[in-house]
């Protein structure tokens, strides 16, 4: 209960900060730290990550931290990726060792991403930028889909360096895409985590306090000291996520399909 309280506490606080890292932080305690089932995992992590950056991006659209153009440059491609990737885990095409690989891989990409932001900025071009936005939306989509994250990690990033937005901006602009492609992808999966759904309340009930303390302190750091600490972040969680794929899966289909409730097929 209280690590969940802790947890829930500390993704509400990031999203409000930064726009991201709620799924950097809830898949791997959903997965190593209460030894949920990927199956169970994802659809509830995309859950619970769709209901907290949804409360923050209200209070980001009436401080109009909200980057229309760039979201939809970002967000339609997204949308279609986060479909594409969730069936492929719907159909078996990912092993649940390769949904854990690919998210530890990410969030090394982006820590390193937010690390080397001034240089990269300096030489990014309009133009380039605009198709590279509709690639990383496509990726960040596929990795929603595939592993259940929000993809706030890889939107900031991708929104500071190419869209040239600062900080404060990206991470609201950020939780327009996670809350749609997150919605699109829980849709997509197509079963809903029955058993899991008593530990959405302290989830819940820590993110609404970390969102009250997050959006008190987002306008007193600075962007370099958010930029520094996310990083951190994400690496700690690739970390933490890949050696977790490294140790043999325990069996959790057959366990899955017992505690999940799958929607009717369309």
């Amino acid at each position: 209960m209280l690590l969940l309280l802790g947890g829930g506490v500390l993704i509400g606080a990031l999203l409000a900060l930064l726009g991201a890292g709620g799924s950097i932080l809830l898949l791997p305690l959903l997965v190593t730290g209460l030894a949920l089932p990927l199956r169970e995992a994802v659809p509830l992590s995309l859950l619970v990550v769709l209901l907290l950056a949804l409360a923050n991006l209200i209070s980001a659209l009436r401080q109009r931290r909200v980057a229309w153009r760039p979201a939809l440059w970002l967000g339609i491609p997204a949308l279609a990726g986060s479909w594409v990737g969730a069936g492929w885990v719907r159909s078996g095409v990912i092993a649940t060792s390769m949904q854990l690989m690919l998210f530890a891989l990410a969030a090394l990409a982006a820590a390193w991403l937010m690390l080397r932001q001034s240089q990269a900025q300096a030489s990014a071009r309009q133009g380039e930028g605009r198709i590279q936005l509709l690639v990383q939306g496509l990726g960040v989509g596929l990795l929603t889909g595939i592993a259940g994250v929000g993809g706030g990690f890889a939107i900031v990033p991708a929104l500071v360096l190419l869209a040239r937005l600062p900080m404060t901006q990206a991470s609201g602009t950020s939780l327009l895409v996670i809350c749609a492609s997150s919605l699109m992808a829980l849709v997509r999966h197509g079963h809903w985590p029955a058993a899991s759904l008593p530990l959405l309340l302290p989830l819940l009930l820590g993110g609404g306090i970390g969102i009250l303390l997050g959006q008190r302190w987002v306008s007193r750091v600075s962007e370099r000291r958010l930029r520094q600490g996310f990083a951190a972040l994400l690496l700690v969680s690739a970390i933490s996520t890949g050696l977790e794929a490294l140790q043999p899966q325990r069996p959790s289909t057959e366990a899955g399909l017992r505690i999940s409730t799958r929607w009717p097929e369309a």
